[in-house]
């Protein structure tokens, strides 16, 4: 019997919850002493880092999830959520169908562009000078995933995205007062000044988030965990306002407008 319950206790093991009745706590920390103690971004860091940031470290990430919650309803995963909205199906349907849009071409950049910096330092770490590194690791980006780079370049923010220089004027401010090193930042900076030499472009929003998760020390995969907690809020705004708005099986477009038959 006692090798069974054994069994069953390891089947999910976890350092993140200690949970029995009476009693709640989260990497060794009583929920009591959590609520109304640390923020929200805290708790985020604490679940997934397994400690309380600093003061600054947590204003770094959530000035990175304020950044990312909505880009509007052209963005698929915004769409996505409002046209589940006029479907008759819950907010948490509406939600769900809108993070499920965020993959590798919308909403997984911050990531791809995460694993970007982290080979770029590690190829300084090596000896390489920053410019060198930062060539010989866009040459091997390149050779892998095509021209297209990403966290640079919009299809609407040109030649800035609003949202980057933000972003990068707090991690500057943070290094400066020893919360992060700036060594991601001056990566970051380098990338767009090489992908700048012919013509202007953008670090975007997922170049300057990724950045911060670097300089934070997050892995490269939770960037998109932590980009989908942040459009999460976007979402939920969207699929609130429009079932206040009514409409019923709201497709892509406009029901006077139909799509194009191409004859075969």
């Amino acid at each position: 019997m006692s090798d069974d319950a054994d069994a069953i206790r390891n089947w999910w093991r976890t350092s993140i919850i200690d949970m029995e009745p009476g009693k709640i706590a989260f990497r060794g920390h009583l929920i009591e002493d959590l609520i109304g103690n640390v923020s929200f971004p805290q708790m985020i860091w604490l679940m997934t880092a397994a400690r309380l940031p600093s003061a600054g470290e947590a204003t770094l990430l959530e000035a990175a999830l304020v950044a990312g919650v909505d880009h509007g309803p052209q963005a698929p995963s915004i769409a996505a959520a409002r046209m589940t909205a006029t479907c008759g199906v819950g907010l948490n349907n509406a939600m769900a169908n809108g993070v499920n849009m965020l993959g590798d071409v919308h909403g997984g950049a911050g990531e791809q562009c995460a694993d970007l910096y982290y080979d770029i330092n590690d190829r300084i770490e090596g000896g390489a000078a920053l410019a060198d590194a930062v060539q010989s690791g866009l040459d091997a980006w390149r050779a892998e995933n095509g021209k297209i780079v990403s966290g640079f370049g919009h299809r609407f923010h040109k030649p800035v995205d609003p949202r980057a220089p933000r972003l990068m004027a707090l991690v500057r401010a943070a290094a400066k007062a020893g919360t992060v090193s700036g060594r991601y930042a001056d990566i970051g900076e380098a990338v767009q000044a090489n992908l700048s030499a012919r013509k202007p472009l953008a670090m975007n929003i997922d170049g300057a988030t990724a950045v911060i998760f670097c300089e934070l020390g997050f892995p490269a995969p939770l960037s998109r965990g932590l980009f989908c907690l942040s459009r999460s809020v976007g979402i939920l705004s969207h699929a609130w306002e429009q079932m206040q708005q009514g409409g019923r099986n709201k497709g892509p477009m406009p029901p006077a407008y139909l799509p194009k038959y191409d004859k075969a």
